[in-house]
């Protein structure tokens, strides 16, 4: 076949038609190279016979002549298609081949592209097959280029984990992008093993985007989940950094999970809640507070705790007492207590006062083991109990020593009430972590025997010995108010806040209102804290399966009921609602018995804590 115009390849380096001045005879230049497919291209009129073989084409080439004072031109088609296979030896001229001095300077070693995969170059590394199964898999079929090095895997593993393999199966080498050589390496071990290991967290990002890229979703979720126990305060902010950057979800919620599971250690350090917006800081706390299930759990304290307001005296059972010193969690499929933790050591377990404030358990004050001079002291300790980690830490110890406060938490802070003989307060800040003293009790106040709760953002208390009182705190004032006190005078269990109004639970004499209700008879009063009025709320009724002599007990509020726990048995009382039936007069709440008695020694006091699914230990056993 004749060609009109046949194509001619210009070896780059020279100008068409210009000599290259300069250049001794007989040494290469670069322009003897073959062209890329960026240089210039000429045409001229070539011969009619087309060549035979790819062989004679290089020996064709081989033995022309070159053009005198020009560039080397390859005069045929078929010689440019050869030209790039041919040995740089036969592209030289004949004067170059004659010119043995510098052989090396004139051709530069051949490129070897990693994608052709019959090069015997750089096999790779091995496939990280798991011992005892290489010949399960056999040899490797795939070759994988990453950052100029090569890795070496079988397609039908990975094809089986990604969509992005599997749509990539009839390739032998694949060239990866945007994945480094080390994320690269642990994504193909997992691949193999289905466990990630060597994840870190100033890799953990890197990990989980090559993971994201190569669409390996269950590796990216073991990435994070190997890398959730390693995070810490000094890098948990770095990770959500580098996360929120490359927008890893996962990476993302691992990081605030942590954040939110440690929240009182995140609050007080600058360097990670001072970096995080308001959006991120109202995200941590409502993780924290909406982490798991409310439960509710009570506090077994020490025989001296049976709220006995004396003097702190020689605890002569202090190992029995702290024998008993632990929180336990009520199961109700299952009706009954199981513990879930005991007090930390160090902690006092008679005496002390105890609260729930960013669903954590904070414990302080009580009565301290005896000196060495025989006394017994009131404790100004404070531990709280973190039940995302199931682990107890030291607080900021108070300003002063106290037994028999009242502990409670009122807008994001601890308040430690009174105390015996005390009529002093003083108030913490969990994110300062600083106790300080504001307005003390009115003069001629409760010393001991006095109840305590929160409500509309205002502390209120009551008790007294020998006359009945109701005092208000409002901290925006820093100022105790005198509010109108209930009509009745027997002896009061508990006092606890529920949908605005405040609770009181009497306990029965051989006379009162409750007698006829019996002996073990309850009344129950409501204190509407807007209209600051008293009204009865529950008609004088015993609680089923309450003993004769009913002792005192301590109330939580949980899920819209109220929870009454005691050494005799725990009963849940549900007020009446406004338009049911006795709404109005307030005689249509009720107790209901719930399981059989807490068997501890000491004073029990409920309270109610938000438990991830792993703490909720009981139920799967009781199932």
């Amino acid at each position: 076949m004749e060609h009109a115009v046949a194509p001619c390849v210009l070896y780059p380096g020279t100008e068409p038609g210009a000599a290259g001045e300069g250049e001794s005879e007989g040494a290469a230049s670069p322009a003897q190279t073959p062209c890329s497919l960026s240089a210039s291209l000429c045409f001229s009129s070539g011969e009619e016979s087309p060549p035979q073989s790819l062989a004679s084409a290089a020996e064709g080439a081989a033995t022309s002549p070159p053009s005198s004072g020009g560039p080397r031109v390859v005069e045929r088609q078929w010689e440019a298609g050869s030209a790039g296979a041919a040995s740089p030896e036969e592209l030289a001229s004949p004067e170059e081949r004659a010119c043995p001095e510098e052989p090396a300077a004139a051709s530069p070693e051949p490129r070897v592209w990693l994608e052709d995969p019959a090069s015997p170059e750089e096999p790779g590394e091995p496939a990280p097959v798991p011992p005892g199964f290489g010949a399960v898999y056999g040899e490797p079929d795939l070759v994988l280029e990453v950052s100029g090095r090569r890795l070496r895997a079988h397609k039908a593993v990975l094809a089986a984990r990604s969509d992005y393999f599997r749509a990539r199966a009839s390739r032998d080498v694949l060239r990866v992008q945007g994945v480094s050589l080390a994320a690269l390496r642990l994504l193909l071990a997992d691949a193999y093993s289905g466990r990630m290991a060597g994840v870190r967290p100033d890799n953990v990002a890197e990990v989980v985007a090559g993971a994201r890229r190569l669409q390996l979703p269950g590796a990216a979720q073991r990435a994070t989940d190997a890398v959730g126990p390693q995070l810490s305060l000094a890098n948990c902010y770095e990770v959500l950094s580098a996360a929120k950057r490359q927008r890893l979800n996962e990476l993302r919620d691992a990081a605030y999970c942590f954040m939110s599971d440690h929240y009182l250690e995140v609050l007080r350090e600058p360097a990670v809640f001072g970096r995080l917006s308001g959006a991120e800081r109202d995200l941590l706390l409502r993780r924290r507070l909406r982490a798991g299930r409310a439960h509710l759990l009570a506090a077994a304290l020490g025989p001296a705790g049976e709220r006995a307001g004396s003097r702190p005296q020689s605890p002569s059972g202090d190992a029995d007492a702290r024998g008993d010193a632990a929180v336990y969690c009520f199961h109700e499929a299952a009706g009954e207590w199981r513990e879930l933790t005991r007090l930390p050591e160090g902690a006092p377990a008679r005496g002390c006062g105890l609260c729930v404030l960013y669903n954590y358990l904070f414990v302080a004050g009580g009565v301290a083991p005896a000196g060495p001079d025989g006394r017994a002291r009131p404790s100004d300790q404070v531990f709280c109990y973190n039940p995302a980690t199931d682990t107890w830490s030291a607080v900021r110890p108070l300003r002063q020593a106290r037994s028999q406060l009242r502990l409670l938490a009122l807008d994001g802070h601890l308040y430690a009430v009174g105390g015996e003989c005390l009529l002093s307060v003083e108030r913490y800040d969990p994110r300062a972590d600083r106790w300080a003293p504001v307005a003390p009790l009115p003069r001629g106040a409760f010393a001991v025997a006095h109840e305590a709760t929160t409500c509309h953002g205002e502390i209120y208390v009551s008790g007294g010995s020998l006359f009945y009182r109701l005092l208000k705190y409002d901290p925006r004032r820093d100022e105790w108010q005198e509010c109108p006190c209930s009509s009745s005078r027997e002896r009061s269990a508990d006092m606890v806040a529920l949908d605005g109004f405040i609770y009181r639970f009497d306990l029965s004499s051989s006379r009162g209102e409750a007698q006829a209700a019996g002996p073990g008879g309850v009344s129950v009063s409501r204190y509407h804290c807007l209209a600051k009025q008293w009204s009865p709320c529950a008609a004088p009724l015993r609680p089923p399966g309450a003993p004769t002599g009913l002792q005192p007990f301590r109330c939580a509020a949980l899920d819209g009921a109220i929870y009454c726990v005691s050494r005799a048995g725990t009963w849940r009382f549900q007020p009446a609602r406004d338009g049911e039936a006795g709404g109005d007069a307030g005689q249509g709440g009720g107790f209901e018995a719930l399981g059989a008695p807490l068997d501890v020694r000491g004073v029990l006091i409920p309270f109610a804590l938000s438990l991830p699914e792993k703490s909720s230990r009981g139920e799967q056993g009781a199932a």
